[in-house]
């Protein structure tokens, strides 16, 4: 299709069409936020927030410096609001890299641990002081 000197398709120019409308943003969850600490020799990540694919990259930056650093990696998930099948994928990467435990998953997290059969494959635990002990 040839194209005019301002970027639109000849033939829109040609039959007096507008061109399409630019789409709107899609809506974005509610932000994330992250803290890291180390705890007996562990790396304690704690999540805050909704994670999908558009706001996962800090988190799984987080995880993956945690498993190069140190020998166990906590993640403190209460505060978790939101996750998709993006944040189960990073969370089993991060147990296939190093030795993972997830602390107080949400509900919403928990129950799609369960549903999906991840839950059999985390270790979870209580507390951070559990986890680092364990």
């Amino acid at each position: 299709m040839p194209w005019d000197e301002a970027g639109m398709p000849a033939l829109a120019r040609d039959t007096g069409a507008m061109p399409l409308p630019q789409r709107a943003p899609a809506l974005t969850r509610p932000g994330a936020a992250l803290s890291r600490y180390d705890r007996h020799g562990a790396r304690v990540v704690v999540a805050r927030g909704a994670y999908d694919m558009d706001s996962i990259t800090p988190l799984a930056d987080a995880l993956d410096a945690a498993v190069r650093e140190c020998p166990k990696v906590i993640l403190e998930a209460s505060g978790i609001t939101f996750a998709d099948s993006t944040l189960l994928n990073l969370l089993i990467l991060t147990h296939q890299a190093g030795a993972l435990r997830v602390v107080a998953p949400s509900t919403q997290l928990q129950r799609l641990c369960e549903i999906t059969g991840v839950d059999s494959i985390l270790q979870t635990r209580d507390s951070v002081e559990d986890a680092a002990v364990s």
